[in-house]
């Protein structure tokens, strides 16, 4: 399986996708009915996630070793440290490798909700990329950046200092958390580069597709900023038009990042095909060999 730091070497800018595991058979038919319509588009990579403290380890792995097995797909396996012991990390990281898994993005996790002290080998994500890369030296490394900041961190010197840290420890490139003003995402790569990061950055878009998604979207990604002029795009939509408008939100962000060489586009798709199929389409591509392609003379 190719590393994603030889993926993006050999791509003007990469597409890929997130999914997250199925918690049941119906949800996974869903999940692979989305996946089939999505693999016309060839991905660069594709990427599932994890639940915190290991709660979705078994689903998570089962959906990254099928991926690889039935679809060809480059896969990335999320993996969070919290809570977790290291012989649990080994044996995840094992399992894994046995399994031909090369890529892994690397993650804290959040911390369960009530607080109160945790046993883990691993307190930062940096610790976890540490570990990986002594370990499993042939595994390609993910890890996040927050362009609005964490919401841990409020401090944006000390966030900067984090995600160096995690990028010395040998990360081989950055996915952001979603955002919704690019402008964020330029003076978060800026930032990057004066603080020394010279490793890629994947910018992560997730298109809003209707107003429960948006209500829930606000209380997972906390300090996403909703930029009043989408706010008040948002509030003139009907219902049946909210979807659209959130497309078009999403296809407006996408080509002013490609515009601007942006390394990477990564589409949060929450296991569903149309919006990212309807902003390849809006684009004009048929694929995203074609959405990468040079256009300037």
């Amino acid at each position: 399986m190719a590393s994603i730091a030889d993926i993006l070497k050999s791509q003007r800018i990469s597409f890929s996708f997130e999914f997250f595991p199925p918690k049941d058979h119906a949800a996974s038919d869903t999940l692979f009915h989305s996946i089939s319509e999505l693999i016309p588009l060839k991905p660069a990579y594709v990427s599932v996630t994890y639940g915190a403290g290991g709660s979705t380890v078994d689903l998570t792995h089962g959906i990254v070793t099928r991926l690889q097995r039935e679809t060809g797909l480059t896969v990335v396996s999320h993996l969070t440290c919290v809570g977790t012991p290291l012989g649990s990390i080994k044996g995840i990281l094992d399992s894994y490798y046995e399994s031909g898994i090369r890529n892994i993005m690397a993650l804290r996790g959040d911390m369960p909700k009530g607080g109160g002290a945790l046993s883990t080998d691993f307190k930062y994500a940096a610790d976890l990329v540490a570990y990986i890369k002594k370990n499993y030296p042939d595994m390609g490394i993910g890890v996040a950046g927050f362009p609005e900041g964490h919401p841990e961190t409020p401090n944006r010197l000390k966030e900067i200092d984090y995600l160096k840290a995690k990028v010395d420890a040998g990360a081989d490139y950055i996915c952001t958390q979603l955002f919704f003003d690019n402008r964020d995402f330029y003076d978060f790569r800026e930032r990057c580069v004066l603080a020394g990061i010279e490793i890629p950055i994947i910018a992560g878009i997730m298109p809003v597709t209707n107003r429960k998604g948006m209500a829930r979207m606000a209380e997972l990604a906390l300090g996403a900023r909703f930029p009043a002029k989408m706010i008040k795009a948002f509030s003139r939509a009907t219902d049946e038009g909210f979807e659209n408008m959130g497309i078009h939100w999403a296809t407006e962000q996408v080509m002013d990042l490609i515009n601007n060489d942006v390394k990477g586009v990564h589409f949060f798709t929450l296991n569903k095909s149309k919006a990212t199929i309807s902003i390849y389409h809006s684009l004009g591509a048929a694929d995203s060999l074609e959405l990468s392609r040079d256009t300037k003379p």
